[in-house]
């Protein structure tokens, strides 16, 4: 190891086992979650291999200053004297020799993105001590072939993709199927061939040296920290870069000393469903890296009950202990060696979020947390994926195999073998099933991009089913009746070739593989999503609205949870078969006379589309914006009406008839034409359209009122909000506003009702925001429209950004999307100055978010935080942001999500 100048008088290395633990589950930001954990079990007196932790302040100073700190090495020294002494072994003794693992172990889980490497400290001649020592040669030269291929693959980034090929040569000459079939001769044959793999790659020799051995893996693990799968992961899973990983080193156990021995990964409860049961798989005569990496279809944990119920009992006890102490459904890594188990790891199991969802109820009621600690333990998003696609049960299709159901959910797409077709794809547009043998954490990217994982190998702890769960994506795994032949792009199943670009849908709850595209439907709400929710409702401060323009979408968003309709837009009450030519008829009309006929037409459509929503909110408050898009968007296209004229022209005009149609069809593409906008979001659109043409406003409010009268006539009270859009200057509300309240008076008299109404504002533009204590002067409540704020703040076209925002992304010049996630820093300070100025004037002003950041759960949360009363999003995420409402209170309390 490289020494340093950096003063080190404090402590880098923990040391845990038996009763000189010196760490503990709250250092986790130092030790790692596993180093903590492992100190933890230790503390409990729960049977770890002894080791110690390298902290994760080690790693930040080495990737930053390229080496050490002062005393680092010394404090490892002393380390691995207490674990020579605990074990009676010494690191490098050629003839007993002290074996140790190395593994990476960063604060928050992240399954599969880091680095591992067994049997740490085998070389040549120790290989050969071992074989003696344990009487068993084979278990000695299998371990030092898998030090090797570790080694060669982590440390000395050889693709395993060698060494692989090399064990199934060896397993083709002696015409075997399973790495336990290869015998002491074979493993010793494919340990030479490993350091013959590593000196042509390397151009070194494998180092011999234990002490060297361990430094290597050591710096590697520090530098897998930045390798580009864990780069993508921390950005996938919103993980802070400058955290660093800790190291830790453990006395080996083996799994692979024959059939009394074995290791596995099992859950407290079943991490796809959240039942209450002990969930898990296992191999014998194995050692972890096996069944993680779905070489060997595992056997089910209930079966080891059979096989070694000694060690079984113990680990069932150990499991309940462990969930018991740590409050959550634990992921437990486990060996058992020559009939005595150790544990290797305990975790907070990451689950689906069906799971996530049933285990937080399902503690709550066994009396083990509370409802608030119920609410942090499920994120926003989870909510998101519990109302993804299902397979609808009325559909008909084909099943070509069956696998292991290990992420559920549905998902169809076409057929892709690699991570990077994956993401090609998906820039694309394109969905697509990923089909791997097995996935690795190279695969990361692919998988993000995919609609849903298939697999050959692996079972449900796999790298495959683990990622996909935590990603709340479909998978099946294990699906051993499917071939891949990675040349010809193609797997065959029975007598079936599904090509590269063919399309498959996957069941991730029946391990279902289907032929072709199948129907999917998105699933209600459970009953304990309602609970979470209620329980979310009792402690949120802040109201949960929908955008919804039509009766159904509200109906929708109710049953949801919506308070109201923060964003009714009547531009989408314009189109229809039956609209669409009166819309046309009206923006085509010579004068106000014609236009305010097609008007009258319009009337009565409006009306009953404004009952129907008023109806389906049962008496919540609707916000209903007026007319905001330009007039030509309601008209054909130029370019198409051009077309049909040099059809229509090239078949002549010798017809009265036609020569009439050519010269109707010539006006409307002036008209059109003299429409259309260079710049149509900067345009004659909002405000500027009521001014312009106020009669147009004028039949929206009279439409609005008369449904709300209608209703207030049947026993339902009423309140419209009516909303003014894209006002920039006080001048523009203030005239409209006399419009609006005009219309609603005449309407109110004429039916001689009383009926309470607000007219408000839309703030999408800086100039509002940032003169918002004097557009309240006018306005009754404001509703900041943050897509369009986004548009006019960045000067980023929502429509093109397409064309550069994924680069921007890529490069990290943007955190992300600011279409998805609120800009807090730009647009949500213009929110915030809107907020304080607007109610420095009226300080009772109703405020919320009416864009679809008013479903995402950091904005949900900012909108808290700066003093909204209700945000609004469209009906699927009103849950996430009922959740997201509730947690922004919990986190001012000083709780963090789990």
């Amino acid at each position: 190891m490289r020494g340093g100048n950096l003063v080190a008088d404090r402590k880098f290395v923990y040391f845990f086992g038996k009763e000189e633990t010196e760490g503990k589950n709250s250092m986790k930001d130092l030790l790692g979650g596993k180093g903590a954990n492992l100190a933890e079990m230790s503390n409990l007196g729960i049977p770890v291999p002894p080791g110690f932790t390298i902290t994760t302040e080690v790693c930040v100073l080495y990737l930053e200053k390229g080496s050490y700190p002062d005393g680092i090495l010394d404090q490892i020294d002393a380390a691995i004297e207490k674990l020579e002494k605990v074990n009676g072994k010494k690191f490098g003794d050629i003839n007993d020799p002290l074996l140790l693992s190395v593994r990476s172990g960063a604060r928050v889980s992240m399954p599969g993105m880091m680095d591992t490497v067994l049997n740490l400290g085998l070389n040549d001649q120790s290989v050969v001590g071992l074989a003696k020592k344990t009487g068993n040669e084979r278990f000695a030269y299998d371990s030092y072939r898998r030090f090797l291929m570790m080694f060669g693959d982590v440390v000395l980034d050889i693709k395993h993709e060698y060494f692989e090929s090399a064990i199934d040569a060896k397993k083709n000459e002696l015409g075997v199927k399973q790495d336990t079939q290869l015998t002491a001769s074979a493993l010793k044959q494919l340990a030479d061939k490993f350091k013959d793999i590593i000196k042509k790659k390397t151009g070194s020799e494998f180092p011999q040296d234990p002490r060297r051995q361990l430094q290597m893996a050591i710096e590697a693990v520090f530098n897998s920290w930045n390798n580009q799968r864990a780069i993508r992961y921390r950005k996938l899973n919103n993980i802070p870069m400058d955290w660093g990983t800790a190291v830790n080193v453990q006395t080996m156990v083996y799994g692979n000393m024959g059939e009394t021995s074995g290791t596995g990964v099992a859950f407290t409860r079943d991490p796809a469903t959240g039942k209450k049961e002990f969930f898990g798989e296992y191999l014998m005569n194995a050692q972890g890296e096996d069944v993680v990496a779905g070489i060997r279809t595992p056997l089910t944990i209930a079966t080891l009950a059979q096989k070694m119920p000694g060690a079984y009992t113990q680990l069932v006890d150990i499991c309940q202990k462990l969930e018991k102490h740590f409050k959550d459904m634990q992921d437990i890594e486990f060996t058992i060696q020559e009939g005595k188990l150790y544990m290797l790891q305990t975790r907070n199991g990451k689950r689906t979020a069906a799971a996530a969802l049933n285990i937080a109820v399902d503690m709550v009621n066994e009396g083990l947390i509370d409802k608030k600690t119920a609410l942090m333990r499920v994120r926003p998003e989870q909510i998101d994926q519990l109302l993804h696609p299902m397979i609808d049960p009325s559909a008909k299709y084909e099943v070509i195999a069956t696998g292991l159901p290990a992420s559920p959910g549905a998902a169809v797409g076409k057929v892709v073998f690699t991570a990077e077709h994956a993401e090609e794809m998906a820039a694309l547009n394109k969905k697509v099933i990923l089909v791997r043998a097995e996935t690795s954490p190279e695969d990361i990217g692919g998988m993000d991009a995919a609609q849903g994982i298939l697999t050959v190998r692996g079972g449900m702890t796999s790298h495959a089913a683990v990622v996909a769960r935590g990603m709340g994506k479909p998978c099946v795994a294990g699906c051993g009746a499917l071939s891949i032949d990675i040349h010809e792009k193609v797997f065959t199943v029975n007598d079936l070739r599904i090509k590269e670009g063919d399309y498959i849908s996957i069941d991730g709850a029946t391990g279902s593989v289907i032929l072709g595209k199948v129907a999917l439907v998105t699933p209600g709400v459970s009953e304990e999503l309602k609970t979470l929710l209620s329980w979310a409702d009792e402690i949120r401060k802040m109201g949960v609205r929908t955008n919804a323009d039509t009766p159904h979408d509200a109906a929708v968003a109710r049953d949801f949870g919506a308070e109201g309709i923060g964003l009714c837009r009547t531009e989408h009450m314009f189109f229809g078969d039956d609209r669409i030519p009166v819309v046309r008829e009206m923006i085509l009309a010579e004068d106000e006379y014609a236009r305010k006929e097609a008007l009258s037409k319009l009337l009565p459509m409006q009306r009953e589309d404004f009952i129907g929503i008023f109806r389906a909110m049962q008496g919540y408050p609707v916000t209903i914006r007026l007319l905001d898009p330009p007039l030509h968007e309601f008209l054909p296209k130029h370019d198409e009406l051009a077309e049909k004229f040099r059809l229509l022209e090239a078949g002549g005009t010798a017809s009265q008839a036609a020569a009439a149609e050519l010269l109707s069809l010539k006006e409307l593409m002036e008209r059109v034409e003299s429409l259309t906008e260079i710049n149509p979001m900067l345009g004659h659109r909002g405000c500027r359209l009521g001014i312009t043409y106020p009669e147009i406003y004028d039949m929206q409010v009279q439409a609005i009122v008369e449904a709300a009268c209608e209703l207030k006539a049947e026993g339902m009270d009423i309140v419209p909000e009516i909303m003014i859009p894209l006002i920039c200057h006080v001048n523009e509300l203030r005239t409209v506003k006399k419009h609006v309240v005009n219309v609603i008076e005449s309407v109110l008299a004429e039916k001689n009702v009383k009926m309470d109404y607000m007219v408000g504002t839309m703030i999408e533009l800086p100039r509002a925001a940032l003169t918002a204590d004097q557009i309240a002067q006018e306005a009754e409540f404001f509703s900041f429209g943050t897509n369009d704020l986004t548009q006019t703040t960045f000067g980023f076209s929502r429509d093109d950004a397409g064309k550069f925002l994924p680069c921007y992304l890529e490069d990290s010049i943007l955190g992300n999307d600011p279409f998805a996630v609120l800009d807090q820093e730009g647009v949500g300070q213009l929110v915030k100055i809107g907020i304080e100025k607007g109610r420095s004037t009226r300080p009772d002003l109703k405020i919320g978010i009416c864009g679809e950041h008013g479903g995402e759960p950091s904005s949900v949360k900012f909108g808290y935080r700066i003093g909204l009363n209700y945000v609004s999003c469209s009906p699927f995420r009103v849950p996430i942001a009922r959740l997201a409402a509730a947690q922004a209170v919990l986190e001012d309390e000083g709780r963090t999500l789990q």
